[in-house]
């Protein structure tokens, strides 16, 4: 292992301008002693050869006294040494310790080098959390909106709050401390929404306050990111800090919009939740209304709050996959949209790839579309096109997503419904079922949920029945052991 060398040299120039260097008489005291105010300390070391094997020298210097550059210097013969005669691995070093030396870094610690030699990984220090999550969104393979959730994500949480950090630096807290300052913006804007000032209120129009759902997300996005860096070996020997921290709050439960909360509503116009669900009765009424005042999607509103499948997959379910005669349709479709492109994809999981059995009612509304739909196709001749749809507005053009979301926004208002989102219609079919004691498994192969998991802990604190049977239950047990008591 080289030894390396010390010097003191200075900046003084001869008559001629030529630096003096290490002859200058300054730099001793007249006993030969080394002047403490004059020059500053240098150091060189060889470093190991370059791939084409040519020699290079690590040179440093600027330091105020000679014990301070002998550290540095011991510091770069230990990190040297950790080649161990891997002459790979030592021009590795090497690369390394001539880019710190260029942009005038600070040398490693060896036992972290010592770490990322142990773990196979880059010795090049890790990328800013920033400079990380621009590189990844480049080069992801995913769907088009999942890429815009992670950029979403990206731009306005994770790098703002954590863009500076080193990736292999970044810990728990890091990652807590973002959380919490996102929490008390959230609070902030939802104060400021109900503000008795108008001022207020107007500073945080159309801003939405970031939830429980929406941080999770974040999380998720950010945890995926990190576990793309360990597998790509650009941070190693390190756990994924995202992973160890869980983000407070839950997720939104159905509420439904019992009589009470009606009246109350029609009051005050509060809304109970994020997520609310019609009763039977107050369904029955938006069908009605709709068959009515919107007959042209009334069956497609129909199927979503008897069946419950996701907007998308409704409007881009194949005429191809309906079998009314079997009182079926498979789900291998949907309308996506992307701001207002909209495409056709399949479902996300393997789980959203799925057959309905579907009831009379519902069989019934759906052959009279069919029946009304093919005669408007007869009208229209050659202009009717060919989209292999079901369900297609009157001149057999698909259904935009947002215009169907619109339409049942207006309908739900015109008919003076207390409101809830056109996703909860499938809230509601998910609720329906299980109130009506469908087993839990059958409700989440119907909606395509991955696990019951999800289905249990959406739905399971609405339902009522099974609870009016455990509080029945309750009672008479205690009844009858007060009458024996009597």
């Amino acid at each position: 292992m080289p030894d390396g060398s010390l010097t003191k040299r200075c900046s003084c120039r001869d008559t001629n301008g030529k630096l003096i260097g290490v002859t200058c008489p300054k730099l001793r005291r007249t006993n030969g002693t080394w002047s403490a105010d004059h020059g500053h300390w240098h150091y060189q070391i060889e470093l190991p050869p370059t791939t084409d094997k040519r020699r290079r020298q690590l040179r440093r210097g600027g330091f105020r006294t000679r014990a301070d550059a002998a550290d540095e210097l011991d510091q770069a013969r230990t990190l040297i040494s950790l080649a161990n005669r891997d002459r790979e691995r030592g021009t590795e070093i090497g690369d390394m310790l001539q880019t710190i030396a260029h942009n005038r870094q600070a040398l490693p610690d060896p036992d972290e080098i010592r770490r990322r030699l142990r773990a196979g990984g880059s010795l090049a220090d890790a990328p800013t959390v920033a400079e990380y999550l621009t590189q990844w969104l480049t080069g992801l393979q995913v769907d088009e909106n999942t890429i815009r959730s992670y950029e979403s994500h990206a731009r306005n949480h994770l790098i703002p709050h954590l863009g500076d950090i080193p990736l292999d630096k970044l810990r728990p807290h890091h990652i807590k401390n973002m959380f919490t300052a996102i929490e008390q913006r959230a609070n902030e804007i939802t104060a400021a929404k109900t503000s008795p000032d108008p001022k207020i209120r107007a500073s945080v129009k159309g801003i939405r306050p970031c939830g429980p759902a929406t941080r999770q997300r974040i999380r998720a996005s950010l945890r995926k990111a990190i576990n793309d860096a360990l597998a790509e070996e650009i941070i190693v020997g390190v756990a994924n800090p995202a992973t160890l921290v869980k983000t407070r709050g839950h997720r939104a439960h159905p509420i439904v919009w019992e009589p009470e909360r009606v009246a109350h509503w029609q009051t005050t116009g509060d809304i109970p939740g994020p997520v609310m669900v019609w009763t039977d009765e107050l369904l029955a009424r938006f069908l009605d209304y709709a068959a009515e005042h919107d007959p042209d999607l009334h069956p497609l509103f129909h199927f979503l709050a008897y069946r419950g499948p996701r907007r998308g997959e409704a409007c881009g379910l194949r005429d191809s996959e309906v079998r009314l005669d079997k009182r079926e349709v498979t789900i291998n479709n949907q309308i996506a949209t992307y701001g207002h492109l909209a495409r056709q994809k399949p479902p996300k999981s393997k789980a959203g790839n799925r057959d309905l059995t579907l009831d009379a009612d519902t069989t019934a509304v759906m052959t009279a579309y069919r029946a009304r739909r093919n005669t408007q196709r007869l009208k229209a001749g050659p202009d009717w096109p060919d989209t292999g749809l079901f369900f297609v507005r009157p001149n057999g053009h698909p259904w935009h997503p947002n215009l169907v979301t619109q339409r049942f926004r207006k309908l739900t208002r015109k008919a003076g419904l207390p409101p809830i989102r056109l996703h909860d219609l499938r809230h509601g079919a998910a609720t329906i079922a299980l109130d009506a004691g469908i087993d839990i498994k059958v409700v989440s192969e119907q909606l395509g949920h991955t696990t019951t998991t999800l289905t249990r802990d959406t739905y399971q604190s609405v339902t009522k029945e099974l609870h009016h049977q455990a509080a029945d239950a309750v009672a008479e047990r205690i009844r009858k052991r007060r009458s024996l008591s009597a």
